[in-house]
């Protein structure tokens, strides 16, 4: 190369590099050492582009939690106890035909605070089982019953097949709270990526339809939006384990483009978000939808919703989950139990004071 094509090519990357600046754009961050290892073992595992294949061939390629246990597996790493979480599968009725659904009870007598979770895939891809160790360490560190629901999956399902299984599996829970030992008035609602979007989904659906809302809902890098021009989708366009690509690919089989325009298929359509409950907003550094699962944090908190919100560096999208060998998921657990805990403990405050206030003794007779 002359010198003046190289000049000239260094000019053109200096001002992309000045336009991307100026747009708030950085060049994709790198990611901790814990998570390189992860995304090597991913790497390792020989998986073909999802957003290539079939719906039904991108089913059998290898997820993150299938590199979490190479690695676990090539570093000698113990996997943790599953004995103070007890998990009993069912199926419940849905809007067309039976919703399994899978019960995590921590160790315990309760009745137990309970949180309705649903998992991540894109919609397409992935169940409860692929997601196991998240609704098992929220169970353990929040000391509450864990509720994970395997909604429909599109393209044989699409929207709203997905929100309408969510919707009912939250009208089961609240109906059927105490048969699994559960307390129907301290149930929270909570979901990473496209569950995430499920969960806030219910929450809009509850508030709309003027039925009782959960006490608290989190939101775990969830799918609020079809905006690509988000600053995380430009800076994470190439990223794994999630990129733009396999956005496109999720949203083509999800939903058809009249159907992304409707606010329980990406919430940020709502016109009002005002009256949803209180939130816990996690995000990825490493990952497109950072940007807007804080632009939906911020819009939650104009709208006089409170929102505990944390963004966490180095790692990336499914981050949550791998306790095992990231120590930012362990912080991320244990963030969004605590806030679980808090809301329970303000749901159980206001009704004592509400018992108190109506001259009923809240405190049981064997502990008078």
């Amino acid at each position: 190369m002359t010198i003046k094509k190289t000049f000239l090519a260094v000019s053109v990357l200096m001002l992309v590099a000045r336009w991307a600046k100026n747009r708030g754009i950085a060049s994709m961050p790198k990611p901790s050492a814990a998570m390189q290892k992860v995304l090597d073992a991913l790497k390792a595992l020989g998986g073909k582009p999802i957003e290539t294949l079939s719906p039904e061939a991108a089913r059998l390629q290898p997820l993150p939690g299938d590199a979490v246990k190479a690695l676990m597996a090539a570093e000698g790493i113990a996997a943790p106890s599953t004995g103070a979480v007890t998990v009993s599968h069912q199926a419940i009725a849905g809007p067309n035909g039976d919703i399994p659904v899978h019960v995590y009870t921590p160790q315990g007598d309760g009745p137990f605070a309970v949180l309705l979770y649903f998992h991540g895939g894109g919609f397409v891809i992935a169940q409860t089982a692929d997601y196991d160790a998240s609704p098992r360490a929220l169970a353990e560190a929040a000391g509450i019953v864990v509720v994970a629901v395997d909604y429909r999956r599109a393209p044989e399902h699409k929207f709203p097949a997905a929100p309408d299984d969510a919707y009912a599996a939250y009208q089961w829970v609240r109906a059927h709270a105490t048969e699994f030992n559960g307390d129907p008035l301290q149930i929270a609602i909570g979901g990473e990526s496209a569950g995430g979007n499920l969960a806030t989904v219910v929450c809009l659906m509850a508030r709309d339809r003027n039925v009782t809302l959960p006490v608290h809902q989190v939101l775990i890098y969830p799918v609020v939006d079809n905006d690509m021009t988000r600053p995380s989708y430009l800076a994470n366009a190439k990223a794994a384990p999630l990129n733009k690509a396999m956005m496109q690919w999720f949203f083509g089989h999800y939903a058809g483009p009249r159907d992304a325009l409707h606010p329980y298929a990406l919430p940020m359509k709502a016109a009002s978000l005002a009256g949803l409950p209180p939130a816990t907003v996690i995000t990825a550094e490493i990952d497109p939808l950072r940007s807007e699962g804080q632009a939906y944090a911020a819009r939650l908190q104009a709208s006089g919703v409170a929102v505990a919100q944390r963004d966490y560096a180095g790692v990336t999208h499914e981050f949550f989950g791998m306790g095992a060998v990231l120590p930012a998921a362990r912080e991320a657990e244990k963030f969004a139990a605590e806030q679980l805990q808090r809301a329970f403990r303000e749901v159980r405050f206001r009704r004592t004071r509400s018992a108190v206030e109506q001259g009923i003794n809240p405190i049981p007779r064997n502990m008078a």
